[in-house]
């Protein structure tokens, strides 16, 4: 590992200092481009305007007339965290204004797989639906739509996924990566698109004299929703993404929520008063996205639909159930697929440039978190595949890949569908983060083409696993408050948490739970804990790491510590 220091532009730095933010602040801001405290608003005012979305105009006459004339509208999601908030948004938000007949439909992983198909438009024609709404798929969904429309439904499509060759023929697509689209948010997650519909929505019915702006109804309400899936869906926290989620926060903090996020928090043993981006991350997003792994996302998106408190509470509970469930089958299949991951290499060998790997009794709803874990230990971009659970599916293997900086996972993927015709039976995704199908047989195919495309397009500095960091820490930053008032930012992709990194004395070491590393440091010459999670081998007397600040509390003092994440051995 390479622990490396980032740029601290000095003139930035100075001007927001100047501006008035905390000199630490300052400084990391500054490293991570902003130029002046005007970027730091987070006020609604300084949202993307909708309009600017393209395709929420026609969106909004779409869903005005639908409603007008008190059609069936039904949503179909995505079942993980970022498909199941968004769901809920489109929901909530028809019914506020004036919806009466809003429904969703989400498709199972295992038997429906993922996006608008045409099975799944054929069911949301047989309920009785006039309108489709897709929220976080249907960007791809060519068929799906033609199916839909072929048996008269209108059709609306919110994503925020990469196109494909062609677009899908809806009445309406927003999308902000679609052809044509100037909206400077690319990033945005899909919950936020949905959002971006509500907001034209309610502006066209201004305009039509439904409501006037004294009471029209305040669609803040659902920023909750929309912070969480933001950060959930692990999207880049541009400026107006991070608006989004400070303001979703704020909320939080002041206890207006919808019920079910009230109930997660208290589920996930957190405090909804100090909730964090961390919270939505680790804590909540999990949480939802179990019931999409190996359940039914209907669970999750009824706990934030529901506003009666003692079933937000119950559903909570069995999410948080699945959830342990969840990391039981995830240990297991970490352990195996850690093993085939090293069989492919001997002591003497560098890991392939990707790795992939497939287990028989491999859990198709945990491949994705595998994957992560296994991308993490080797810094390869890595897919894990499992048998499809589908009903006459099982010679086919459905895959889920993370990528590594640097490897544009969706590219990779699309290349090597144009080498080798046949191998993709079908595929999407980002560039961190994308999904396959391929037939059991052309396993190895996929496995030799995969890593001949990493090994053309990466080299050895990328492979070299890098930890950005913001530098060694002053002494007199180690303050309980300052790592509440850090704590309080919203951090994330794109807008990395705070990690510093210099050299310090190990005192002493030992194994806590037989995993994590527990430490007594001197950093500068003063005392202060430490704990790696996860890590196990001893570190020597003087060592450089990388760490980030916590609190930890013993008999009821709080105390600074440091959350080791790394270090140059």
């Amino acid at each position: 590992m390479k622990i490396v220091a980032r740029d601290i532009p000095p003139r930035s730095a100075w001007a927001l200092e100047q501006a008035g933010i905390h000199p630490l602040l300052a400084r990391l801001y500054a490293a991570r481009g902003v130029l002046g405290k005007e970027e730091l608003d987070d006020g609604l005012a300084r949202l993307l305007p909708p309009n600017t979305l393209r395709g929420t105009r026609e969106a909004a006459v779409l869903l005005a007339d639908a409603i007008r004339d008190d059609k069936r509208l039904c949503v179909v999601a995505d079942y993980d965290c970022d498909g199941a908030t968004a769901c809920a948004v489109a929901v909530r938000g028809l019914r506020l204004l004036g919806a009466r007949n809003a429904s969703y439909l989400v498709p199972d992983r295992v038997t429906d797989g993922y996006g608008l198909t045409p099975p799944i438009a054929e069911r949301v024609a047989d309920s009785g639906a006039d309108m489709l709404i897709t929220v976080d798929n249907g960007i791809a969904s060519v068929e799906g739509v033609a199916a839909a429309k072929a048996r008269h439904l209108s059709v609306l499509v919110t994503d925020h996924h990469l196109p494909g060759p062609s677009l899908p023929e809806a009445d309406v697509l927003v999308n902000p990566n679609q052809p044509g689209c100037d909206f400077e948010s690319k990033s945005i997650a899909g919950v936020g698109v949905m959002f971006y519909v509500l907001l034209a929505l309610r502006s066209e019915l201004r305009t039509r004299g439904v409501f006037d702006v004294a009471n029209q109804p305040k669609l803040d309400a659902l920023l909750p929703l929309v912070a969480l899936g933001t950060v959930a869906d692990v999207v880049r926290l541009d400026a107006n993404n991070r608006r989004l989620v400070a303001q979703g926060l704020r909320r939080i903090r002041a206890g207006a929520m919808p019920a079910g996020i009230a109930a997660l928090f208290k589920a996930a043993g957190r405090n909804a008063a100090s909730a964090t981006t961390f919270d939505f991350g680790f804590a909540l997003g999990p949480r939802i996205n179990a019931a999409g792994r190996l359940a039914d996302m209907t669970l999750g998106i009824e706990c934030l639909l529901t506003d009666d408190a003692g079933r937000a509470d119950e559903l909570a509970r069995t999410l948080d159930g699945i959830n342990r469930e969840r990391r039981d089958i995830e240990g297991g299949m970490r352990d195996k697929a850690l093993m085939l991951a090293e069989s492919l290499f001997d002591d003497t060998q560098a890991p392939p440039a990707a790795i992939s790997v497939f287990g028989v009794d491999f859990h198709e709803g945990v491949v994705g978190i595998v994957a992560s874990r296994i991308k993490e230990r080797f810094h390869r971009p890595t897919f894990v595949f499992a048998a499809s659970g589908a009903d006459g599916k099982s010679h086919e293997l459905k895959g889920s890949g993370r990528s590594i900086p640097g490897f544009h996972l969706r590219d990779a993927l699309d290349l090597v569908a144009k080498r080798h015709p046949g191998v993709l039976l079908r595929f999407g995704g980002h560039a961190m983060a994308a999904g396959c199908t391929v037939a059991r047989e052309h396993f190895p195919a996929f496995e030799q083409a995969l890593a001949e495309v990493a090994q053309e397009w990466l080299d050895a500095a990328t492979l070299t696993r890098r930890l950005d960091t913001d530098g060694p820490l002053a002494p007199e930053y180690l303050r309980v408050d300052l790592v509440d008032t850090l704590h309080r930012e919203v951090w994330g992709q794109g807008f990395a948490p705070p990690t510093f990194s210099e050299e310090v004395e190990v005192v002493s070491q030992r194994l806590v739970g037989e995993k994590h590393l527990a430490l007594k440091l001197k950093h500068r010459g003063k005392p202060v804990d430490g704990i790696w999670f996860g890590h196990t081998e001893p570190l020597p007397p003087k060592v450089v790491i990388a760490y980030r600040l916590d609190a930890d509390e013993w008999q009821g003092v709080r105390r600074v510590r440091f959350l080791v994440e790394g270090a140059e051995i």
